[in-house]
């Protein structure tokens, strides 16, 4: 099979899909492997690295896009790329459909079996593929709202541990999941008086095991989200619905009763964002104020930090890539019922549930299309 690795080009994305030694683990069965030149500079690896794993090296993204029938990439397709894309080629990427009725119509409209990372999904209800990019994102959540609560940046000017005699800021936090534990960790060992809000009492009681004195685990319902985020300095949202929109458990109006130059972390936005005044926005804009509040929506967080991205990321997505490129998609997903999970559009056709409710459109069930 011909895998094609195009480099990524949404603003400041500097993550690529596949590393040199994942490069070497397909050519080694068999496969050819396409780069577009310097896809992988971003994260610290040259075409000269890919060469030696056994690739070639494409001059541009049309070549990679032509010749490839499995296309591996980091985030979705955006618009320049929608014309390379074709009838009978897979591509494997977060999509993050439900956000976007125009990115779902134009993978609609191409024909191509699109493969999403964030709904491969394990029996055990486990999210192998966005897991990694959840816990790099969840660190990074408050290692940037540290900086945004600086008075410089537009925030309220406060330490997140604070210092001897002078108390340290509240970090609240919206879900339990593997974005909110990691959000949790990284604040509590600054120093922060953490709260968490989820909705499942099973989920808060393993936590409180675990979790050290300064977090405090809260019951998530409209009440005590209006409370919580009333005294905060740092809301981190942090949650996720599998292949569908974030509900919003923020309104505009909540806003009025937060603290002026207190920041929101919306780590939700790639699925709408939980809170309702988010948008995305960029590396190079990561921020927008409402009612004195900042707001940080970037939707690919991790590609602030390419290397360990990077390297978080194809760890998980090889095998699965060796299996699609082994067997062709069909018995791949045949053989695999994550993968099958992952299937979200394939002929034209919404295979995911929440995908299809999201927009009003017909759903398929992904078995249809295997035969």
């Amino acid at each position: 099979m011909k895998i094609g690795i195009p480099k990524e080009i949404k603003t400041n994305e500097n993550r690529v899909s596949l590393v040199p030694a994942g490069a070497e683990a397909l050519a080694s069965a068999g496969h050819t492997v396409l780069v577009e030149t310097g896809a992988g500079a971003g994260s610290a690896f040259s075409d000269e690295q890919y060469i030696a794993a056994g690739a070639r090296i494409a001059g541009d993204a049309d070549e990679v896009w032509a010749a490839a029938d499995l296309i591996v990439k980091v985030k979705e397709p955006i618009t320049p790329e929608w014309k390379r894309m074709r009838p009978g080629q897979t591509i494997f990427t977060y999509f993050h459909f439900a956000a976007s009725e125009q990115l779902t119509r134009a993978h609609m409209a191409s024909g191509a079996a699109c493969i999403a990372y964030e709904t491969v999904e394990l029996p055990s209800r486990e999210l192998p593929l966005l897991t990694p990019m959840s816990e790099v994102a969840g660190r990074m959540a408050v290692q940037e709202g540290a900086k945004y609560l600086e008075k410089l940046q537009g925030g309220r000017g406060i330490l997140l541990g604070g210092v001897p005699g002078v108390p340290p800021a509240k970090v609240v936090i919206l879900g339990a999941g593997v974005v909110g534990v990691n959000a949790a960790k990284v604040a509590a060992g600054m120093g922060a008086s953490v709260v968490i809000l989820d909705i499942s009492l099973e989920r808060l009681r393993y936590l409180s095991d675990v979790m050290p004195a300064n977090v405090q685990l809260v019951y998530s319902d409209r009440h005590n989200i209006q409370a919580q985020i009333a005294t905060a300095d740092l809301v981190v949202g942090a949650v996720l619905i599998h292949g569908a929109l974030a509900p919003k458990l923020v309104r505009r109006e909540d806003l009025r009763t937060m603290r002026p130059g207190a920041v929101i972390v919306d780590v939700s936005v790639d699925q709408g964002g939980c809170v309702e005044t988010t948008r995305p926005t960029t590396h190079e804009q990561p921020t927008f104020v409402v009612d004195g509040v900042v707001h940080y929506g970037v939707a690919n967080m991790p590609g602030g930090v390419p290397i360990t991205s990077t390297l978080a990321l194809t760890n998980a997505t090889l095998p699965y890539v060796l299996k699609l490129a082994n067997k062709g998609f069909r018995q791949a997903l045949k053989t695999d019922s994550a993968l099958l999970n992952g299937l979200n559009i394939i002929n034209g056709k919404i295979t995911h549930r929440k995908v299809a409710e999201a927009f009003g459109l017909d759903y398929h069930p992904a078995e249809s299309f295997l035969d």
